[in-house]
């Protein structure tokens, strides 16, 4: 939601009947420099200008922990006042200040270099432009709270460009080129732009209307399906959080962007950026949807999610956003991992998933977290506060020390949600309760446990600690067979037999060599290139080396032997390392089974 901008009159000191002091806002200009340098223009109008007038870019966007410096992609910036050039000193990494003439405008103009093909920054070719507010605009410090206009110029030499956005319009022409308005830097930071020749469809579902566009899309793209499945997902998403209600948004955008491959997506107030696999578009004249295109709604589902949790319902630690530095939070378990149960549950509510299919993945959710040693080391609630040093840049050892607020909360809200509706409630009616008693504002775990204690007039701190503070086992088992899902072990894939993750499409490339695994114990080392095993021969015959191309050759070749030698490139140096097999067998893995059918219908269908 925009925030209301405080108005003159309601100011400290302002008397009944006094003339508002009206201060005028900042503006933007934007333009399309060149394509083939991926340059974007931008010029910064500040009507009102303070003496030592500070200028900053943040360093980091919502919704994406991690300090990125867009700072590092501005040059040529410079000030002026009419004719005047303006002393322009940089005082850091990403802040300048200007010597102004206060009440007389202040211009600063910068280029952006714009060439990340991510949801993050900003890109700029000769097929496409896209840019979020937080790499293009600077902050104008004392001004930030003021309305913001934005002004973008359609390329002339693009006449088959549009733009999208979901900033309010305020004279624009009919491709959309033209000026915008924000109550606020927040609200214009938050309203990211595609610019291109995109696709576009729309829809009306619950009072509010929508707009997907689609940049890549192949010529077979079925765009009426991909309308009518987000239709569903909308309609089932609103419907968890205000039954007949609406929206909080009268408008919003999807910005969809296929690519060759990738996948990712960043929330917004009334919008979202997606990216994924143009083979996961779905295609005209197929009716059984692939497993990418289930992907790709289920992040359609998780970005529109986050309209109600995380953009509105959120973190208190960022109910005042600091664009500066880092925002630490350690409730990330809760606004990505709850919206990560919720996202193909939703698919499955909107009838775009059976039952059978969403086992499936939520078997691959629960397997990432049980296959991932970090689990023993750090809690969920440690990972949200860390996302910044640790999540966004990991490392071959990550699993050994880290689990995913994402996987890991997502199976935390399984958890809370199957617990609660053995008392008569479900998860739905915590979310809901939240929204009420947090005000669709800042929220705390303390929100959490009393809306808890309320519903069910029980204390769930205990629960709460044991699942998000501590390293403990949840108790996903017993939990899933008491809703009808009966839980096999199975023979894991010889990687994770081993304790190791790797490539296999030239050879086999160890990343990572997990805690207490086979290969561990060795001594093999990420980094390794596992040329092969020698296998000792029968009855003291010689022995046999084998070239190994992928890891489930080693069970091909080894045979019986529970004994074999790992023949290993490292530093050039060729190592023969001795390898214990015992006990690969005993490594399992989860494949969850509807037992039940009635009961999981129950569960899943609300």
């Amino acid at each position: 939601m925009a925030t209301r901008r405080r108005t003159a009159s309601t100011r400290a000191g302002m008397k009944p009947g006094m003339k508002p002091d009206v201060h005028p806002g900042v503006h933007y200009r934007v333009e399309v420099l060149d394509v083939t340098r991926h340059l974007f223009q931008v010029t910064l109008s500040v009507p009102r200008p303070q003496a030592t007038q500070v200028l900053e870019l943040p360093v980091w966007i919502p919704g994406s922990y991690l300090v990125r410096e867009f700072a590092r992609h501005v040059h040529r910036i410079s000030a002026q006042q009419g004719k005047r050039p303006c002393t322009l000193t940089q005082l850091d990494k990403c802040s300048w200040s200007v010597q102004a003439q206060e009440d007389t405008p202040l211009t600063v103009t910068l280029q952006v270099h714009a060439h990340d093909a991510s949801v993050r920054t900003a890109w700029l070719d000769a097929q496409r432009g896209f840019f979020n507010g937080t790499s293009l605009f600077l902050r104008v410090q004392g001004h930030t709270h003021l309305p913001h206009t934005l002004e973008v110029v359609a390329p002339t030499d693009l006449p088959d460009w549009h733009l999208a956005t979901g900033l309010s319009a305020l004279q624009v022409d009919r491709r959309g080129f033209g000026t915008y308005s924000a109550a606020s830097y927040d609200e214009l930071a938050d309203c990211p732009v595609e610019l291109g020749a995109f696709w576009r469809g729309e829809f009306r579902a619950c009072g509010s209307d929508y707009q997907f566009v689609v940049a890549g899309a192949t010529p077979s793209f079925d765009g009426a399906r991909l309308l009518a499945d987000t239709q569903r997902i909308v309609e089932a998403e609103v419907r968890l959080w205000h039954g007949k209600g609406r929206a909080p948004h009268s408008r919003y955008v999807f910005m969809l962007w296929a690519v060759s491959d990738g996948y990712g997506g960043l929330e917004h107030r009334n919008s979202t950026a997606l990216i994924c696999k143009r083979e996961d578009l779905p295609q005209q004249g197929v009716k059984t949807a692939s497993e990418g295109y289930v992907t790709l709604l289920g992040l359609i589902s998780h970005e529109y999610f986050h309209t109600w949790n995380v953009k509105r319902l959120r973190p208190v630690q960022l109910a005042e956003i600091d664009y500066q530095r880092e925002n630490m939070t350690s409730l990330l378990w809760f606004f990505e991992g709850f919206t990560s149960y919720y996202d193909d549950l939703l698919v499955c509510r909107a009838g775009l998933m059976d039952a059978a299919r969403y086992l499936k993945r939520l078997n691959k959710t629960l397997n990432q977290v049980l296959q991932t040693p970090g689990r023993h080391v750090q809690s969920v609630a440690q990972a949200s506060f860390e996302a910044w040093t640790k999540y966004y840049r990991p490392d071959d050892n990550s699993p050994n020390i880290t689990v995913s607020y994402y996987t890991k909360g997502a199976l935390v809200a399984l958890c809370l949600d199957l617990s609660l509706r053995q008392h008569g409630h479900t998860l739905d009616n915590v979310m809901r309760a939240l929204w009420k008693r947090c005000a669709a504002g800042p929220m705390s775990e303390d929100d959490l446990l009393t809306v808890l204690h309320e519903l069910t007039g029980t204390s769930w701190q205990r629960q709460i600690h044991a699942w998000v503070h501590s390293t403990a086992e949840l108790p996903l088992q017993a939990l899933l067979q008491a809703h009808g899902v009966r839980v096999h072990d199975d023979a894991s894939q010889w990687a994770q037999r081993l304790g190791i993750r790797a490539t296999e499409s030239q050879g086999i490339q160890i990343k990572t060599v997990l805690h207490g695994g086979l290969a561990q114990r060795a001594g093999l080392c990420a980094g390794d290139e596992w040329l092969g095993i020698e296998v000792p021969g029968p009855r003291g015959k010689a022995a046999t080396s084998w070239r190994l191309m992928r890891l489930d050759d080693v069970p091909l070749y080894a045979g019986q032997a529970t004994r074999v030698t790992a023949l290993v490139s490292r530093d050039r140096r060729v190592l023969r390392i001795p390898l214990d097999l015992k006990g690969a067998e005993q490594v399992k893995t989860w494949r969850l089974a509807i037992q039940d059918a009635q009961a999981v219908q129950r569960w899943l269908q609300a």
